[in-house]
Formats: structure tokens, C-alpha cells, sequence
């Protein structure tokens, strides 16, 4: 008879209302605890990573270190190339001889306008030495814009290495951090199939590496645009200074040739 009282309250006690209510209480501040107990930290996402998202953040991280090496490469290399032009366009047009400019800066130029001067003053020369001086104004000044527009092609092509990366970086970046995003989910999900719990102890480390994946993209993907218009912006401006350089050059030397050399 006892037996059976206490068996009639155990069932009381299961099905009273308060009783689940305090029962869901204690297993919410379990629960709690055990998330608690989780290490969120950058260092510890990446190594309780599976291989898939490891490999994802390897990437990033990688494409962002590598990015922001050409961001001040390219920066400082811009800087430079506008101080050397400068020099050199104070010393072209201080009234000197451009014969002794060029015999001084012909063996190495420092910076692309001297080489498109050292290119089109040694087209000059060439010519002059191999012709007659009626004929070698002939094709000498389409031959002579050709040479510099070459150089000056060569020379820009050299200024914007790897400017390709930054652009293919801050493309690419979000959605490199968008599948590792995916494959971190999928994981969640896997253990909380293998589980069967849905608790916060279960999903939330899938879920931080995934978050962790999507900020490492933008990471990479947001200076490397920003990078890619600013250094675009200011090597198309330095491009039209060689341009408008070549022509007032080219002006001079046709000059010459009108004149007889």
C-alpha cells in the first residue's frame, strides 16, 4: 500500500505544472554553464575547427597579411614615383641641354618619365646617326611616340603588379568566408542530429567558427577594395602625368625636326 502511494505521487509530482516548470529552470542553468564553459577565443575557434574551415581561415588570413603588404608597398612605391618625376621634370625644364640629360641618366633611369625620355631621346639619336637629316625626319616622329608609348606601357604595366590580387581579394574574399560560414552550420547541425540535443552547448561552437570564417572575409575583403580604388585612382593619375608628359616631349622633338634638328 505504501509502494503504491508513493508511485501515485511520483506521478503527481511529474505531471504538476510547477514542477516541469522548475525541472526546465535547473536544466536551462546546466545548459547555461556548459556554454559558459566554451572558450570563444580566436585561437580556440581555429583549432576546433574541422580541417574544411581551418583551411578556409588559413586562406584569409594569408590574403589579408598578403594584401595589406602590397596596400603599403604600392602606397610608399606611388609616393616615390611622384617625387622622382618631380625631380626629374625640375632638372628637364631648367634649360639644359637635353643631350647632356640624356648621356647623364641614359645607363639607368631612376623612374618611368626618364626612361621615356632615355627611349625616345636613343630613338633620336639612332635615327639621326643612320640618316640623312631630310630623310630621317621620314616616320622618325610616329617612331618616336611609338617608343615612348611602349616604355611608358612597360613601366605602368611594372607599377601595377599585383594590383590584380587586391581587386581578386576583395571579390572573392566574402565568399570564401561565406562557405566556410556554410560548412560551420552544417556542422552544427551534424551534431546536433548526432546528439539529438539543441542546446546552446551543442550549436553555439559551430556557429562561432562560422561567424569567425565571415569576419576573417570582410577582414580581408574591405581594405583590399578600398585599397584597390584608392591606389587605381592615383596610378591613373600618375599614368595621365607620363601622357601629358610623352606629348609636350613629342612637341619638342618635332619642333627640332621642322627646324632641321
Amino acid at each position: 500500500m505504501s509502494s503504491r502511494n508513493t508511485q501515485i505521487s511520483n506521478e503527481f509530482c511529474d505531471n504538476k505544472p510547477g514542477w516541469t516548470m522548475e525541472n526546465q529552470i535547473v536544466d536551462a542553468v546546466t545548459l547555461g554553464g556548459s556554454a559558459a564553459d566554451l572558450n570563444f577565443s580566436m585561437t580556440a575557434l581555429f583549432f576546433r575547427a574541422d580541417f574544411v574551415v581551418k583551411t578556409v581561415i588559413i586562406i584569409l588570413l594569408f590574403a589579408s597579411v598578403w594584401c595589406w603588404a602590397i596596400i603599403f608597398q604600392k602606397s610608399f612605391s606611388v609616393r616615390r614615383l611622384n617625387a622622382q618625376s618631380n625631380e626629374f621634370e625640375r632638372v628637364f625644364w631648367s634649360g639644359n641641354s637635353l643631350d647632356d640629360l640624356y648621356d647623364r641618366i641614359s645607363a639607368q633611369a631612376r623612374d618611368p618619365m626618364s626612361a621615356i625620355f632615355s627611349a625616345a631621346m636613343r630613338e633620336w639619336r639612332r635615327s639621326s646617326q643612320g640618316q640623312g637629316a631630310s630623310s630621317a625626319s621620314v616616320g622618325l616622329a610616329e617612331r618616336i611616340d611609338r617608343v615612348m608609348h611602349i616604355t611608358m606601357t612597360r613601366e605602368m604595366d611594372r607599377a601595377e603588379r599585383y594590383m590584380t590580387f587586391l581587386a581578386t581579394t576583395g571579390a572573392t574574399a566574402p565568399f570564401i568566408g561565406l562557405f566556410g560560414t556554410v560548412w560551420g552550420i552544417m556542422n552544427s547541425f551534424q551534431s546536433i542530429a548526432i546528439s539529438k540535443n539543441t542546446s546552446l552547448a551543442v550549436v553555439a561552437p559551430g556557429i562561432a567558427e562560422a561567424l569567425f570564417a565571415t569576419a576573417l572575409g570582410l577582414l580581408a575583403a574591405i581594405p583590399a577594395v578600398i585599397a584597390f580604388n584608392k591606389l587605381s585612382r592615383d596610378l591613373d593619375r600618375y599614368a595621365g602625368r607620363l601622357e601629358s608628359f610623352s606629348g609636350e616631349f613629342g612637341a619638342i622633338l618635332s619642333r627640332e625636326l621642322d627646324n632641321g634638328g
